[in-house]
C-alpha cells in the first residue's frame, strides 16, 4: 500500500552540532589550498577508523561540502576527486564518486533509455531466478521495485554487450551500483558497464575457461611470492584456488560480503588497477592464515563454505601494502584489458604472453626484465640499495661471459647449496637462467620449499638483458 504521509523530522540537533562553524565553511575553495580544506585535514576524526569517521557529523560535513564542489566540476576536477577518494568516500556521495572513479561521462540517461529492456530473451529465466537470492537482507533490493530495477539493469547490460552471456554472479556485481543509484538506473548501468571491462575483462564470455584459469594461476603465484609457508601447505594438501576463489573474483567479493563491507572494499578497489583484487584475495587468506596452516583438506573446504568474519579495513590496508611491494609484472595477465602502449625497445623487456598450461606448471611467478632493471636501480635514483638479488643459475662459463652486477652464481644442480642466500632474505629473489628449459622454475621451487619469500623467475632469462648493456664480466664487478 502506498503511504502518502509526510513525517517531519527535527533538525535542531544538527543545527546545534554545526552552529559553531563559520559561514565560509560552506564554500571551500577547491582551486587553492583554502583554510577550510586545511581545517578539515586537522580534524581529530581524520585519523580515526573509517567506521567512526562516517558517523562523525562535523567531519562528514566538511567532506560532503568539499565533494559537492568537486563533483559539480567533474570531469574537470577528476584528479581532485581521485586524490580525496584515497582518504575516504562520504556515504551520501558514494554513487556519484564511484561513477567519477570509473570515468562515467556523457549522456548516459539517453543511452540507457534507448536500450531495449522489455523484449524477452533466453537470459530472462536465469535473471529472474538469481535476483530474489541477491542481497535479500536489504529492504531496498528485496522490494518489488528493487527486483524490477535489477532486471532492467541486468537486461540492459546483456543486450548492449552481445559478445558476453549472462553468468551467475552478474547480479551480485550489479547490486552495489543499483543500491547506490536506486533512483538513477542509468548511472547504475553506466557504472556496471564501466566496472566489468576494467576488472573482469572477458570474464563473461561464453567460454571463459582460459581467462579464469589464468587469473587463478596468478593468484596462486601471488600466494607463493608473499607467503611461501602457506603456499607450501596448501600445495601439500592439494587445496587449490579453484576450490574457493572463483566466486570471490567472478563477483569481486560482492557475493561473499554484505553490502556495507563491499562499499568500504570497493572504495579502495576502484582506485586500483585490474590486479588489485588479487591482493584483496591474498589479504583475506592472511587473516585466515593460522587456521589454514592447522587445517587439512576437508577442514579448509568447511572453512570457506562458511567464511569467518573478515576485518575489511585491515584487509584493505594489507592489500595496499602488498600491492605496493610487488613488481607489476608478477601479476601480468594477457587477458587483462590493456590501456597503455609502450615503445618497441621497452616492450622487449616486458612480459610476453604464455599459455595457461605453462602458467599452471610453474610454481613461482615470472618477473619482467624491465621490472628487474627498475629494482636494481643502478643509478641509486630510487633506493639507497637494490631491492632485488639476482640468482644466476647458468653454468660458470656462461656466467663469466656476462652477468648482472651484484648477482650470485649458483649453477643449477640437484644438490646446489643455497645457504649463501639466507642473508638476502627479504629481498626480491630473481632466479635467472639461460631462458631455455625448466631449470629456473625447478630452482625457484626449491627456494620456496626452503621458506624463501618473494621468489620469481626472470622471463626469457639473462639473454633478454643483453640489449640493455647492463651485463658485465663478473671479475669487473
Amino acid at each position: 500500500m502506498l503511504d502518502l504521509r509526510v513525517v517531519p523530522l527535527p533538525l535542531d540537533n544538527l543545527y546545534q552540532r554545526l552552529a559553531h562553524l563559520p559561514a565560509t565553511s560552506f564554500y571551500p575553495l577547491v582551486e587553492i589550498k583554502s583554510d577550510i580544506i586545511q581545517t578539515e585535514q586537522q580534524l581529530d576524526a581524520a585519523t580515526l577508523p573509517l567506521i567512526i569517521r562516517e558517523r562523525d557529523t562535523e567531519y562528514q560535513f566538511h567532506r560532503v561540502v568539499l565533494y559537492d564542489r568537486l563533483l559539480m566540476g567533474y570531469p574537470y576536477k577528476k584528479a581532485s576527486i581521485l586524490k580525496e577518494a584515497r582518504k575516504d568516500v562520504p556515504p551520501i556521495f558514494r554513487g556519484d564518486i564511484w561513477a567519477a572513479l570509473l570515468e562515467v561521462a556523457g549522456n548516459m540517461e539517453d543511452l540507457y533509455i534507448s536500450i531495449d529492456k522489455e523484449t524477452p530473451t533466453h537470459m530472462d529465466r536465469q535473471i529472474e531466478v538469481d535476483i530474489p537470492r541477491c542481497h535479500q537482507y536489504d529492504e531496498l533490493l528485496s522490494s518489488c521495485e528493487g527486483h524490477k530495477k535489477f532486471k532492467r539493469v541486468l537486461k540492459a547490460w546483456v543486450v548492449s554487450h552481445p559478445q558476453y552471456v549472462y553468468w551467475q554472479g552478474l547480479d551480485s556485481l550489479c547490486a552495489p551500483f543499483l543500491f547506490l543509484n536506486f533512483n538513477k538506473e542509468y548511472q547504475a548501468y553506466a557504472c556496471f558497464s564501466a566496472f566489468i571491462p576494467k576488472y573482469l575483462h572477458n570474464f563473461f564470455l561464453k567460454d571463459n575457461s582460459a581467462i579464469i584459469q589464468e587469473y587463478l594461476a596468478k593468484f596462486s603465484h601471488l600466494i607463493v611470492f608473499h607467503d611461501p609457508a602457506l603456499a607450501n601447505h596448501l600445495a601439500s594438501i592439494n587445496f587449490i584456488p579453484e576450490l574457493f576463489a572463483i566466486p570471490w573474483f567472478l563477483t569481486m567479493f560482492s557475493h561473499v560480503f554484505p553490502l556495507h563491507k563491499i562499499f568500504h572494499l570497493w572504495d579502495k578497489l576502484l582506485l586500483g588497477d585490474a590486479s588489485f583484487p588479487l591482493y584483496i584475495g591474498l589479504s583475506i587468506l592472511e587473516q585466515l592464515r593460522d587456521t589454514l596452516l592447522e587445517s587439512g583438506f576437508n577442514e579448509c573446504i568447511l572453512l570457506f563454505s562458511d567464511l569467518p568474519e573478515i576485518d575489511i579495513e585491515r584487509c584493505v590496508t594489507n592489500s595496499i601494502e602488498l600491492y605496493c611491494s610487488t613488481p607489476r609484472s608478477v601479476t601480468y595477465r594477457q587477458h587483462e584489458l590493456s590501456l597503455t602502449t609502450s615503445d618497441s625497445e621497452r616492450s622487449q623487456l616486458e612480459i610476453s604472453p604464455i599459455t595457461v598450461a605453462e602458467l599452471q606448471s610453474e610454481f613461482c611467478p615470472r618477473i619482467s626484465a624491465a621490472d628487474v632493471l627498475d629494482l636494481l636501480d643502478m643509478n641509486h635514483a630510487k633506493f639507497s640499495r637494490p631491492k632485488v638479488i639476482v640468482v644466476d643459475i647458468r653454468p660458470p662459463d656462461e656466467f663469466h661471459r656476462g652477468a648482472v652486477p651484484g648477482s650470485i652464481n649458483i649453477p643449477y644442480s640437484g644438490d646446489a647449496q643455497i645457504s649463501c642466500l639466507t642473508r638476502h632474505k627479504g629481498k626480491i629473489m630473481v632466479v635467472a637462467g639461460s631462458g631455455r628449459g625448466p631449470h629456473a622454475c625447478e630452482f625457484s621451487r626449491r627456494l620456496v620449499s626452503e621458506g624463501f619469500s618473494r621468489v620469481c623467475t626472470l622471463h626469457k632469462g639473462v639473454q633478454v638483458l643483453r640489449s640493455t648493456n647492463i651485463l658485465v664480466v663478473p671479475n669487473a664487478m
